[in-house]
């Protein structure tokens, strides 16, 4: 079991090995007020991790929503959730973008690198994701993902230079502990409750921009 966060809210969403995906499901609606909703899930098919979809080539295996009303599907209510995960208890967790956050999708090497270059600029972050497709998520305040390409502009990088992805509507990231293909999501840096308030992505892009110009 990992350490659970300190302080009057040392409840908040407690990172515990062997966690239900339907208790941290719960959690995510109920004590971080997360929108969420059950994707794909993995199968043994002959001995072989499959995508519960059945494309045995699937690009996001047991990482990508189930059906196509999603957006629709998606729950802030904890008593929904649990009814959700309760009819299939191994959904992958999925969050829907474009809420109560956005998020701004950069590559591994680039993520740690903007990681250390935040840490030396004491910038406040969000929670943030590490996936095992390769990609890092950062979550900003919403709307956020709509103002990258002017940002990225003003720091004199083209936007399509850059693999910088700003997800906001429409969007999904998927929370940790669901697993994508042989590994499971992480957080890079993990929920809690000093950085329950989000930065703006403003805030990020200047370290991001620069990490995914040296990553390239």
């Amino acid at each position: 079991m990992e350490e659970t966060i300190a302080g009057t809210e040392a409840a908040q969403i407690p990172q515990q090995r062997g966690e239900s995906l339907l208790e941290t499901a719960v959690r995510y609606a109920e004590e971080r007020h997360w929108d969420v909703f059950p994707g794909s899930w993995l199968e043994a098919v002959d001995g072989m991790q499959r995508c519960s979809c059945g494309d045995a080539s699937c690009p996001a295996p047991g990482a990508h929503p189930a059906r196509p009303d999603w957006a629709a599907q998606a729950t802030g209510s904890a008593t929904v959730a649990r009814r959700m995960w309760h009819k299939q208890p191994a959904a992958s967790i999925l969050l829907p973008t474009g809420r109560t956050f956005d998020a701004l999708s950069v590559p591994e090497s680039a993520g740690f690198l903007a990681l250390a270059r935040m840490e030396r600029m004491e910038l406040t972050l969000g929670p943030v994701t590490l996936a095992p497709d390769g990609r890092m998520r950062f979550f900003v305040l919403p709307g956020g993902s709509l103002k990258v390409a002017e940002l990225v502009r003003r720091l004199g990088w083209a936007p399509a230079s850059l693999d910088l992805v700003p997800l906001g509507e429409g969007g999904y990231v998927a929370a940790p502990p669901t697993r994508f293909g042989s590994r499971a999501v992480q957080w890079a840096c993990r929920p809690t409750p000093a950085n329950r308030w989000l930065p703006d992505a403003e805030e990020l892009i200047s370290p991001l921009a620069y990490a995914c110009g040296r990553d390239r």
